[in-house]
């Protein structure tokens, strides 16, 4: 028993040193609403590809780069604010035919797998809720700079990341096959660590 113990406890001691060393690689960001750009794009009769933005999306990120499955995303996109640049457009967009943004003012995408694909890039995988409708979707994401910010002297993380999705999957159907139902959604963002 006593060589039990004198084997045992200096392990456990180690063991017990090594679970936050191992944590503290997964950092926390908040996401820079002034330094986030969310464009989402569609094909417009097969003639042009116009573009919305939706302005003063928020969220965090935990990010672990040697442990990339440790990472995760949680984002709130505020639906009520897109801009199709078109004034006639953007209040359609707000209305129950489109977004029904009285209703359903913001859209969120919780991931539940994070999968490093080599060269700074990730899969992030998860569920994206627009009009209370969730659905799978995966965001391919690159790494395009983690340090030290040189402006707010913090550490800070940018990505930028793209995905395609159905909108007739979230009942934004609208002129179908005319208007195309796959939409891109393109990410660019910043955030500071916590």
């Amino acid at each position: 028993m006593k060589s039990f113990k004198r084997v045992a406890l200096p392990l456990l001691a180690v063991a017990s040193l090594y679970v936050p060393f191992s944590q503290a690689a997964a950092t926390q960001y908040q996401l820079d609403p002034t330094h986030t750009s969310v464009i989402v794009t569609w094909t417009h009769f097969g003639f042009s590809h116009p573009t919305a933005a939706i302005p003063g999306t928020t969220g965090t990120v935990v990010f672990d780069k040697e442990n990339p499955s440790r990472s995760r995303v949680d984002v709130t996109l505020p639906v009520s604010k897109i801009d199709t640049f078109v004034p006639k457009l953007t209040q359609e967009f707000l209305t129950a035919a489109y977004f029904d943004t009285a209703k359903y003012p913001t859209a969120v995408f919780h991931s539940t797998k994070v999968t490093a694909t080599g060269d700074n890039k990730f899969d992030v995988e998860g569920n994206l809720t627009i009009k209370g409708i969730t659905k799978p979707v995966t965001l391919h994401a690159t790494l395009n700079k983690q340090g030290e910010h040189p402006m707010a002297k913090k550490q800070a993380i940018g990505f930028d990341a793209t995905a395609t999705l159905k909108r007739s999957d979230f009942k934004v159907d609208q002129f179908i096959p005319a208007v195309s139902d796959d939409v891109t959604l393109t990410i660019s963002t910043e955030g500071f660590a916590k």
